[in-house]
């Protein structure tokens, strides 16, 4: 915005040149400019003013080429020359210049109107200067005439443009607003162009006397171009009838008031210091010229001052509102802390060019040029860089309907990452915009620090620790996709196995580790720090582990190994150090068991010798069936094969049979039966289950064939003599007894009741009676 200060050095250089042609065109023409000089220090008031003015260009000289300085320069040490010392006496200097200024300003107008009365005391020739203000007024009526013309003729294609701008497609936001942005631009350039070149020939064939250029009409057409060239930038910036061709993100009601504050701002000192102080230095006298440029500079720093202070409060809210939109703490405190300082930056900023101006416009405000449109330039393009970076990846991540069916967990991985790496964007951008703002006020050498040993050491670790983190992150994404792929029914061969389930997640868990370590001790490494003795203190704290913690070590080993081998997953029916039960839980140190009972067993590894596992490919139902020894053995086969007929024709069952029935035979002749061995083949899991079923129906089968499944029963023999004789052996059957042979037996004899009482059917056994024998009280016999 500041650029419009700059218009004193151009207009001083214009003047002088354009003073220097004219004095040169007229110099044959007007010989008595000699005679002219010889009056003007011949008249007292005009030579006072000559002089004072000789003195205040001399005050204004930088203080190492002032005379006295350099006079007294030998005999000063730096160290008598403190820092206070010095910004007092900076300031006391400038205080003065301003001070003087002014007070010249002043004094020159009213000498001006104290003279009107006086014969000879002024030089202004009116009718020149009616003259010239016709014909500049032409020129300026007619340049603006068809700049507005142009402007209204493109208007349409502003529209067009915004409205593209705002609604077109296949181009991301920012950058179709760019685009449309230098499109616009190119345009207001070529209308500004046109009109400065329509009011050139206006100035050249129509107002000029003789074809030749107006010098005065010049001036205007310079500061024209220049002037809005300038506007036409700021629309770019607040653009406030087109809502598709304004870079800065703000309300279209905002836009235009400090568009049209910025416009009037450039306007008003443009047009004061490059078109009115060179005429009044032409037509009037330079000291009156010089007073007009310092009253227009200090109306433009009260009018800046004031709508600084005006808007001061509701600048401060829109800053709170934009603290609270950000995503980032440090950008929201940064915010939040200029919100309520910001008028006073505004203000030293204002003060700072307003001295400038005045004081020294040749060497120091080009500098502040200079640095401000840099600033205005890194601060949009910073802006705008975001803002793409935003729209771009910011967004939400969606990923094709193939591949989010064959990788389900990368869409949600990539969206976690994206805003991290977009916070990260954003301070890189952040940085860059203040190392480029300190450069540009002359804080920072950027192009000096880059060239050094340490700032090209800095970038280089910084581009090394990108590479490091967006390698170490491809890598982890692979892998993680790669099992995400494996465990997934729909692309990784049908539903994984519990194996394949636990091993996988392991690995995954074990990758995740592996790369965090790996890559902090890089990215350590990389910045300078030596990783050495983190790798051997990481050793040792691992050696003194391994050996204090032993059984630990061992479970994991075990554990890792039963895994590989693949002895067991969870859903499992095991068993394991004892306890038969199914695996609910299974990691890398321990095993959960549940047993039949609903106990919960948890067995560490290093406790486990054998794996028992019943659920590994297929499962057999091993069923041994008695039948009496009357009975015929191939008749009870084929009743066992109906049963399995039964079995296989059954829904709940017979989906679980693998394999036909297998007859083992006989496998031993009992005390009471003898025992039929068959097996059938289920899937794993099912063997009991299809067991008890076929149990069922063996039951079944044999009660309707009438063959008998006996019970345990047991055969008295009494012995036989040699002869051939066996003794007695007494029975007592309803109340009355017999012998052997059936003849009532003779009463016992003493000492005999014992024995015939435990033999009684009627009698129930009690009390030390059933010392020894496993029976419960009261059981009949």
């Amino acid at each position: 915005m500041l650029a419009i200060f700059a218009a004193p050095v151009m207009a001083q250089t214009t003047l002088t040149s354009d003073e220097t042609a004219e004095a040169s065109a007229d110099a044959p023409a007007e010989p008595h400019s000699y005679q002219a000089l010889a009056d003007l220090l011949e008249n007292e008031q005009s030579r006072a003013e000559l002089i004072q003015l000789l003195r205040s260009e001399a005050t204004s000289l930088p203080a190492e080429l002032s005379p006295e300085a350099a006079a007294q320069g030998s005999e000063l040490a730096p160290e008598d020359v403190s820092l206070p010392r010095q910004l007092a006496e900076l300031t006391s200097r400038v205080v003065t210049d301003i001070g003087g200024q002014v007070e010249q300003a002043a004094t020159i107008i009213g000498d001006i109107f104290a003279s009107q009365g006086e014969a000879g005391a002024s030089t202004f020739d009116s009718s020149a200067f009616i003259q010239a203000a016709i014909n500049l007024g032409i020129v300026i009526v007619a340049t603006f005439v068809l700049f507005f013309v142009l402007r209204r003729l493109v208007q349409p294609l502003f529209t067009r443009v915004s409205n593209w701008s705002r609604n077109g497609a296949g181009m991301t936001p920012v950058l179709r607003l760019i685009c449309c942005v230098i499109v616009a631009a190119i345009v207001d350039v070529l209308v500004v162009g046109l009109a400065y070149v329509g009011g050139n020939l206006i100035a050249t064939f129509a107002v000029g006397e003789t074809g030749e250029l107006s010098t005065r009409a010049s001036l205007f057409l310079n500061a024209f171009l220049i002037i809005e060239l300038m506007k036409a930038a700021m629309r770019m910036l607040f653009s406030s009838r087109y809502e598709g061709l304004r870079l800065l993100p703000i309300a279209a009601t905002e836009a235009s008031y400090w568009n049209r504050w910025i416009a009037r701002l450039i306007g008003m000192v443009g047009y004061g210091l490059m078109v009115a102080v060179p005429l009044v230095n032409f037509y009037v006298a330079a000291s009156v010229g010089q007073a007009l440029g310092t009253l227009i500079m200090i109306v433009a720093f009260i009018y800046a001052v004031g709508v600084v202070l005006k808007n001061r409060v509701r600048i401060r809210d829109n800053i709170y509102t934009t603290a609270g939109n950000s995503t980032m703490v440090a950008t929201r405190v940064s915010l939040q802390l200029f919100a309520r300082t910001w008028h006073f930056f505004a203000l030293i900023y204002f003060l700072m060019v307003f001295v400038l101006t005045l004081t020294r416009p040749g060497d120091a405000l080009p500098f502040v040029l200079f640095a401000t449109t840099k600033t205005l330039i890194a601060v949009v393009v910073g802006i705008l860089a975001s803002t793409f970076l935003t729209q771009t990846i910011g967004r939400r991540i969606h990923l094709s309907d193939d591949l989010r069916r064959k990788l389900p967990l990368l869409e949600h991985r990539l969206n976690s990452y994206v805003p991290n790496a977009l916070r990260v964007l954003r301070t890189i951008i952040l940085v860059a915009v203040i190392m480029v703002v300190l450069d540009a006020w002359g804080v920072f050498n950027m192009a000096g620090w880059y060239a050094s040993e340490r700032g090209a050491l800095i970038i280089d670790r910084i581009i090394s620790i990108a590479l490091i983190l967006i390698v170490s992150l491809g890598i982890w994404l692979a892998l993680a996709s790669l099992i995400e792929h494996k465990l997934n029914p729909e692309t990784g061969g049908g539903e994984p196995s519990a194996r394949a389930k636990t091993l996988l997640s392991l690995f995954r868990n074990a990758l995740a580790i592996a790369m965090v370590t790996i890559t902090g001790m890089i990215l350590l490494s990389e910045i300078g720090i030596n990783i050495g003795p983190l790798i051997a203190g990481a050793g040792v704290l691992g050696l003194a582990i391994g050996f204090g913690a032993q059984k630990l070590v061992q479970d994991v080993i075990t554990g890792v190994f039963i895994q590989i081998e693949n002895a067991m997953n969870t859903g499992d029916v095991v068993t394991l150090a004892g306890i038969t039960g199914t695996a609910e839980r299974l990691n890398i140190r321990s095993v959960g068991i549940r047993d039949l009972s609903g106990t919960y067993h948890l067995i560490p590894f290093s406790s486990v010798s054998t794996v028992s596992n019943y659920m590994r490919e297929y499962g057999n139902h091993v069923g041994e069936y008695g039948i009496a020894y009357r009975e015929s053995i191939d008749d009870a086969i084929e009743q066992l094969r109906l049963a399995y007929e039964d079995l296989k024709a059954s829904p709940d069952h017979g989906y679980k049979i693998l394999a036909d029935l297998t007859v083992a035979g006989v496998t031993s002749l009992a005390d009471s039966s003898v025992n039929i061995r068959v097996v059938i083949k289920t899937t794993p899991g099912d063997q009991w289950g299809v067991g008890r079923a076929y149990n069922r129906l063996v039951k079944m089968r044999f009660d309707q064939a009438g063959i008998e499944i006996p019970f345990p029963h047991t055969t008295l023999y009494f012995g036989q003599d040699k002869t051939g004789s066996a003794p007695p052996a007494n029975l007592r059957i309803m109340q009355q007894d017999f012998t052997i042979d059936g003849s009532p037996a003779g009463q016992p004899k003493a000492g005999d009741s014992a024995v015939d009482d435990r033999f009684d059917p009627r009698r129930k056994l009690s009390g030390p009676e059933v010392e020894g024998h496993n029976l419960p009280d009261d059981e009949d016999v």
